[in-house]
């Protein structure tokens, strides 16, 4: 694998928007009663899987964007 720090940056924002789609599903799932946990817990698994997944990415590609660009 190359050492291209824009390869190992878009990884990590991928990663983060996957995660924030698992949250979101797994927020899904307790508030539909198939996993047993408490339905805020769900609700807070699906706002921060929404800020994972929209939000965040922005503003890790705003903090890494070279300055020349």
């Amino acid at each position: 694998m190359s050492d291209d720090p824009a390869q190992a940056r878009f990884l990590v924002i991928q990663l983060v928007r996957t995660v924030g789609v698992a949250m979101i599903l797994a927020g899904i799932a307790v508030t539909q009663g198939a996993l047993d946990w408490p339905q805020p817990v769900g609700f807070a698994l699906m706002g921060l899987g929404f800020f994972e997944t929209f939000i965040a990415p922005r503003l890790l590609a705003k903090k890494w964007k070279s300055p020349d660009a």
